[in-house]
């Protein structure tokens, strides 16, 4: 079964984007999203890339097959964002048989989304199926595909439509 490795964005709104990834799939999309990191970089962060290349990462990725769901909050409140978005994402996962969910580190929030997230999937009876986990950037490209596209769709115009055939499914939580 696939995994989603997660990414937000909190610019215009608050969106995660989770890119979708099968077992088989693992080691090959992270060999191919890591040799487009440049000599002297460490990670690939769409914020600190120009525009050129911005959209040769993007290209490359829908080339090498990337696809990913994005799920959405008009709260307007950012823990009640990442909570209402994290939800979704395990409803999402549980009805699509995803099996794991990996997100970014970020320590300041990892307990309060380890709470979320034990509580969601136990609602949603996938305690058995579904795993989740915070791994750090730099050590996890899947991540940076996430990054990619949810700074595309967070900038809009262009740069979203270069990243929407990636976009499998969108979904909007009040």
């Amino acid at each position: 079964m696939t995994s989603l490795f997660v990414d937000e964005s909190k610019t215009k709104g608050y969106l995660m984007v989770a890119v979708i990834v099968a077992p088989g799939e693992l080691t090959t999309l992270r060999r191919k999203i890591r040799a487009l990191v440049l000599p002297g970089q460490r990670r690939l962060h769409f914020t600190s890339e120009s525009d050129s290349r911005r959209r040769h990462v993007l290209s490359t990725l829908e080339q090498i097959g990337v696809r990913a769901h994005i799920v959405r909050s008009d709260l307007k409140h950012e823990p009640s964002d990442r909570e209402a978005c994290l939800r979704e994402l395990v409803a999402l996962a549980a009805s699509a048989g995803h099996e794991r969910i990996v997100l970014e580190r970020d320590v300041s929030i990892e307990r309060a989304d380890k709470k979320i997230l034990y509580d969601a999937v136990h609602a949603h009876g996938v305690r058995d199926a579904l795993t989740y986990a915070h791994e750090t950037a730099h050590h996890e490209p899947l991540l940076w595909a996430a990054d990619a596209i949810a700074w595309s769709q967070a900038k809009g115009g262009d740069w979203r439509r270069r990243a929407q055939p990636m976009i499998v499914s969108a979904a909007t939580r009040p």
